[in-house]
C-alpha cells in the first residue's frame, strides 16, 4: 500500500486544458511545476491508501463545485507564475 494525494492527479489532468486558454504564458516544465505546486497548496489534499479511497475520490471528482475549485486554483496559479516566472533558462 502507498499513501497518495489524488488531488495531484486531478490538477495534472486539468492543467493543460486550462493552460491552453493562455497564449502568452510560459509552458516550460519549471513553470508548469510552479503552477501545480501553487494550485495544490491552495486545494485540500485527497490522500488515499486503498482502492475504496481512490473510488471515493473519483466520485467526488464528478461534483461540479469540485471541478470549479480546481480550475479556479489553477487559473490563480497561472496568473501568479506568469507575472514572475522562474524559467528553466533564466
Amino acid at each position: 500500500m502507498n499513501l497518495h494525494n489524488s488531488m495531484e492527479d486531478v490538477v495534472y489532468r486539468y492543467l493543460d486544458s486550462v493552460l491552453s486558454k493562455y497564449n502568452n504564458v510560459c509552458k516550460c516544465t519549471k513553470c508548469k511545476l510552479d503552477i501545480v505546486a501553487l494550485a495544490l497548496n491552495n486545494l485540500p489534499p485527497q490522500y488515499t491508501v486503498t482502492e475504496k479511497g481512490k473510488l471515493f475520490t473519483k466520485v467526488k471528482e464528478m461534483e461540479a463545485q469540485y471541478e470549479v475549485d480546481i480550475v479556479r486554483e489553477i487559473t490563480k496559479a497561472i496568473e501568479i507564475v506568469s507575472r514572475k516566472p522562474h524559467h528553466e533558462n533564466g
